[in-house]
């Protein structure tokens, strides 16, 4: 049997990622998962002059998107440009609800505003405009329908340059550069006079590797404008990206001529030399930075990652101590950076002291941050030290009780490492103290399955499943669970039931697909159902003992003796550590065989493995008297 526990996703941390409307520099860093290694932005951390503000951009695309209509009212939803309309279309009902819907809107209540909005597309489903604006309070509100609001609004009018840039930065948001570029290119083509626009695709293009199509608009720019550091900067990554590193450096002097103590331009040539091997050349002007302004931030931080990337330690920490200190540096680029450091085997493996020393000071000069405090655990946890991660959790609890993420992160390890008493009782504490945590209560569950209080474990998973929503891969985590209860319980039918339910809402989930093979194969019904199902986890996940273990006790029960002991046998011997329920299958197979002397070897075995199996001496006795 295999339970799977869901860890946090992405979207659900905490996030202090330089995030863009599509077009800027992105560095994807989660502090909390710290194993996360930020990118590398292609402009490198000495080209962001202004950290805070690159963090909130989305937030400002959004929040201008959703209040532009009020100064843009007669481009979007004007009678003649922004709604179309229809035959019996009452468009004195439309006037009135759609202002409530506005009026809503700018008053905060977006659910209201939402409410009057669906009530316009009823009276006009030619509504572009009010499509737009569900799209925009959607999204606000992180529900997923703004991007089916977003591409409703496009088919209708698909030259309004708001909704093509709306759909586009949702695209690129997903990450789904293609259909970004897609909307960009559409833009362009109805609105070529909107430069903003044409390089902001041009970005996207050197960001999805397309160079020569970004450097035509590169180009485009610096014929009309000459060397800016807008646009000189977005060809300097371009080029860079492209590895022409040589002409990346030109581009370089050119700016650094016209201003040439500007610090964004020398720490720039200092990352050119750098990517080009040219380390001394570099460091030489890393120096002179450092001699100008000791303190400049960006400076600091790109330095520091140079000296990380290079292993040159020893001059790191004298820097990192800087970095620590420094108050013009964000605690966003202060995390970003550590969960680079946590996460360098190396210099964990050479350091580690000083590593610890340095996170140890990062949390003194920051007490009261619930995230700073977290990267010292997850350091312990790097190091495979994992009592000691558990015990600093534990203080951070003690010293935060509402720090969230510290509850989540030792429930995770008490889960891992199997503490089932520590997990029941902590999982209880926090899903109580935070109970509209879908994760916290799951965790709680596993640990109320692992001993035994199946009622309680029962009802925690009924309140997850209320709590996971439309989240389908925490959904499917409740209901593997949920017929797992149902199957300790003795109700199968319930438990195949909820299987099936599972099922239909990803019918390739290997854990689904295992478990309810095993299950069946236990009861002894749909054999062949069982056995297709474990063909296709096997097939995905070649090697994994757990898979092949419910495969070979498929075919014991379907009567494939010796096909069943060769891949049990095969099990065993790939040196995993001991699984008594591999023991006691191939005990039973053997026994399947006439060979007692085997079954009885095998099924010891899973008795000493686990004290829990001493069902099977009754087993064992059985045989000997045979």
């Amino acid at each position: 049997m295999k339970i799977k526990i869901i860890k946090r996703s992405k979207q659900n941390l905490p996030e202090y990622s330089k995030e863009k409307s599509a077009g800027k520099d992105i560095r994807d860093d989660i502090p909390y998962e710290m194993i996360l290694i930020p990118k590398e932005s292609g402009c490198l951390n000495i080209m962001e002059k202004d950290k805070m503000k690159k963090a909130i951009i989305l937030l400002i695309v959004i929040v201008l998107n959703f209040f532009f209509l009020q100064s843009c009212n007669k481009k979007t939803y004007s009678a003649k440009s922004g709604m179309r309309i229809t035959e019996n279309y009452d468009s004195t009902a439309f006037d009135y609800v759609f202002t409530e819907a506005l009026k809503q809107k700018f008053l905060g209540n977006a659910g209201d505003a939402l409410k009057y909005l669906e009530q316009c597309v009823k009276i006009n489903p030619q509504s572009d405009a009010a499509y737009f604006e569900m799209a925009q309070i959607a999204l606000v509100l992180s529900d997923k329908n703004g991007k089916k609001f977003a591409l409703k609004a496009v088919s209708l009018n698909e030259k309004n340059i708001w909704y093509l840039t709306l759909v586009a930065d949702i695209y690129y948001q997903e990450k789904i550069l293609d259909s970004a570029i897609i909307y960009y290119e559409k833009a362009v083509r109805y609105f070529p006079d909107k430069e903003n626009i044409k390089l902001n695709l041009a970005n996207l293009y050197s960001e999805k590797l397309q160079y020569n199509k970004a450097e035509e608009i590169y180009n485009y720019f610096e014929k009309k404008y000459g060397i800016t550091e807008t646009t000189t900067l977005s060809i300097i990554k371009n080029l860079i990206n492209s590895g022409n590193l040589k002409k990346a450096e030109e581009k370089v002097q050119e700016l650094l001529k016209n201003a040439p103590d500007e610090v964004l331009y020398s720490g720039l040539l200092a990352e050119i030399y750098r990517k080009n091997g040219e380390k001394t050349k570099a460091i030489s002007v890393y120096k002179k930075l450092l001699e100008k302004e000791p303190n400049n931030p960006e400076t600091l931080l790109s330095l520091s990652d140079f000296l990380l990337s290079e292993k040159q330690y020893d001059d790191l920490f004298p820097v990192l101590n800087k970095v620590i200190l420094n108050d013009s540096i964000s605690r966003e680029n202060k995390i970003a950076l550590f969960s680079k450091i946590i996460s360098d085997s190396s210099l964990i493996r050479l350091r580690s002291d000083d590593v610890e020393l340095a996170l140890i000071v990062l949390e003194t000069d920051n007490k009261k941050d619930n995230i700073i405090i977290l990267l010292r655990p997850q350091f312990y946890q790097n190091q495979n030290n994992i009592s000691k991660a558990v015990k600093r959790l534990e203080e951070i609890i003690e010293e935060q009780p509402e720090n969230y993420y510290a509850w989540e992160r030792v429930l995770f390890l008490y889960s891992e490492t199997k503490d089932w008493d520590k997990l029941l009782k902590m999982g209880e504490e926090c899903a109580t103290k935070f109970n509209r945590s879908c994760i916290a209560k799951v965790l709680y569950a596993s640990a109320a399955i692992e001993k035994g209080k199946l009622d309680v474990a029962e009802e925690e998973l009924r309140k997850s499943k209320i709590l996971a929503g439309s989240d389908t891969s925490m959904l499917i985590q409740v209901l593997v669970m949920d017929a797992d209860v149902s199957y300790r319980k003795k109700e199968y039918t319930k438990s195949f039931e909820t299987f099936k339910e599972a099922l239909k809402l990803n019918p390739e989930d290997v854990i689904i697909l295992n478990n309810y093979a095993y299950y069946l194969a236990e009861q002894g019904q749909e054999l062949k159902e069982a056995e297709r199902m474990i063909k296709i986890v096997i097939e995905k996940e070649r090697g994994n003992t757990t898979y092949l273990d419910t495969y070979a006790w498929v075919l014991y029960k379907r009567g494939h003796f010796k096909e069943a002991e060769k891949i049990l046998e095969m099990v065993i011997n790939k040196g995993e550590k001991a699984d008594a329920e591999w023991y006691e299958h191939l005990g039973y197979t053997e026994k399947a065989l006439k060979d007692c002397d085997k079954a009885i070897e095998f099924w010891k075995l899973a008795v000493k493995y686990d004290s829990r199996k001493n069902v099977l001496l009754n087993e064992i006795e059985n045989c000997k008297n045979h």
